[in-house]
């Protein structure tokens, strides 16, 4: 070998060690993003009332990009499709739609993919999550028409057995290009589900920006992501159902969530007592009266934000024993249920795939 052939083996000897070791290191800066990150905590409102907590960590280091103003715009877009605020929003003008079996047209995708989501959970619930049990909602005082108004009257049991045949989410029809009704006084609520869903588009934002660090809270509803500013897994709080009570902690347990979305729904907030009894927020579609049984908080655990939220709702009308029966049939799905024994002290059943994650209890 002359001294050419020899400097050129060398030249590429060191050409290939070089990119060997810039490929290693952007490797190893991809799978650790925190050494090499630049966090990011953004807040707000969305839902005219709702507030939000966005915090992650941007791989872009010099200028850790802002993305509020795309959020916003983003979240701006699906308030304008689901909520019952806006009458001029898909779902309040579906309520006004007053052709039966004739389709109505959305105005965005945003109204399919609930649609979509909620007869999956609605199916497998057997009809516990429904969000057209609206009507039963508004009459019982938790719509837009508040029981803490003074002239609010309790429904009797004729009026509750003539909304009950505006229920049943099976009376709704849809494709990719329309839904109808068979019924033209059928409405839809997507309270139980819709909060989870607006987590899910920030999260898809966060996404396309090589962003997967992140924790997204919006009024309660929450999903983290990889690691936090401190390269350790997220850590959330599930509330005390008796926090309000003397002496009473308002965290009752602590929990490490790895790539999770994580939804709690309870009685224990939204009530109200009238004539000595107790109404809570949650309405169960087939009595058509507000569920009273002995779980009072349901913490669900599941890839996307708006699937959590739906399921969290159906287990607190499916009630204790059904909901553990549900969960131990979809694995897929974790839990962290709250419930009163008969003696009326709190008790837990925690999925096996939780366990290992609750920190504090």
């Amino acid at each position: 070998m002359n001294n050419i052939q020899k400097n050129a083996f060398y030249s590429l000897f060191l050409l290939i060690f070089f990119v060997s070791v810039y490929y290693y290191r952007s490797c190893s800066e991809e799978k650790l993003p925190n050494r090499e990150s630049k966090f990011v905590h953004l807040q707000g409102v969305t839902m005219g009332v709702v507030k939000y907590n966005i915090k992650y960590l941007d791989v872009i280091v010099e200028k850790p990009r802002n993305l509020q103003s795309e959020i916003d715009t983003a979240l701006k877009y699906f308030n304008e499709s689901l909520s019952t605020y806006i009458p001029t929003s898909d779902i309040s003008n579906f309520n006004k739609f007053d052709q039966e079996n004739k389709n109505f047209l959305w105005k965005s995708h945003h109204f399919y993919r609930v649609l979509f989501t909620t007869n999956k959970i609605y199916t497998e619930t057997n009809g516990a999550f429904d969000p057209t049990v609206n009507p039963l909602v508004e009459a019982w005082g938790f719509g837009r028409k508040k029981h803490k108004e003074g002239n609010f009257v309790l429904p009797d049991s004729n009026k509750i057995l003539v909304l009950k045949n505006l229920v049943g989410f099976d009376k709704i029809k849809f494709d990719e290009n329309g839904v109808s009704k068979t019924n033209k006084d059928i409405s839809l609520d997507f309270g139980g589900i819709a909060g989870g869903y607006a987590v899910d588009i920030v999260t898809e934002i966060l996404e396309k920006r090589n962003i997967h660090n992140y924790m997204v809270e919006i009024g309660g509803e929450l999903l983290a992501k990889g690691k936090n500013a401190q390269n350790e897994l997220w850590k959330l709080a599930i509330t005390n159902p008796r926090y309000k009570l003397p002496n009473e902690e308002k965290i009752f347990a602590v929990i490490e969530v790895q790539d999770r979305a994580m939804n709690t729904s309870g009685n224990y907030e939204n009530f109200y007592e009238q004539n000595g009894k107790k109404y809570a927020h949650t309405i169960n579609p087939k009595t058509g009266f507000p569920e009273n049984n002995s779980l009072l908080s349901a913490t669900i655990f599941a890839k996307d934000c708006m699937t959590a939220d739906g399921y969290a709702t159906a287990c607190m009308v499916m009630g204790k024993d059904k909901s553990i029966e549900f969960l131990k049939k979809h694995k897929e799905l974790g839990a962290y249920l709250i419930y009163a024994n008969e003696q009326g002290k709190l008790e837990t059943y925690i999925t096996e795939d939780i366990k290992p994650f609750v920190k504090v209890n």
